[in-house]
């Protein structure tokens, strides 16, 4: 069975967002009182615009010894990202996350952000789908399923 982002991987979401005028010392703080490692950046309308990584808050602003608490987040945003849609297939969001070298992908529905994958999602995803296909070939192997 092909699994879908949403629900097979995440479930709606309540997702971490700031607004454009927002600082990073703002993102930083956001992330680390709510444990997440990348939030989103929306309008007034509540669209998404960008996304912000830990990533992003160590190449884009410690690195080049940027001041945190006077950089406004559209300075070390990725504007318009890839993202996902809740029906994708977690294979092909793997496959994306794997190419482009990401670890976080938004999950948009009409414009609006409403969910967040990890890889570390996707992976368990992957592992619990392989133990469940080798659970169903013991059985057949064994005989379990047919009578054996």
């Amino acid at each position: 069975m092909q699994r879908k982002i949403m629900p097979d991987i995440v479930n709606k979401q309540s997702i971490s967002a700031l607004k454009p005028d927002n600082t990073v010392y703002e993102a930083a703080t956001m992330m680390a009182k709510v444990n997440v490692a990348a939030i989103v950046v929306e309008d007034d309308k509540g669209l998404m615009t960008g996304i912000v990584t830990e990533r992003d808050l160590t190449r884009r602003v410690v690195a080049k010894g940027l001041d945190a608490k006077k950089t406004p987040i559209t300075d070390i945003m990725t504007a318009n990202p890839d993202t996902l849609a809740p029906d994708d297939s977690a294979g092909d969001a793997l496959e994306l996350m794997q190419a482009r070298h990401f670890r976080h992908l938004p999950v948009v529905e009409d414009g609006k952000c409403v969910g967040m994958v990890s890889i570390r999602d996707l992976y368990m995803a992957v592992k619990l789908s392989l133990e469940e296909n080798i659970r169903e070939t013991e059985a057949f192997v064994f005989g379990d399923r047919y009578g054996g």
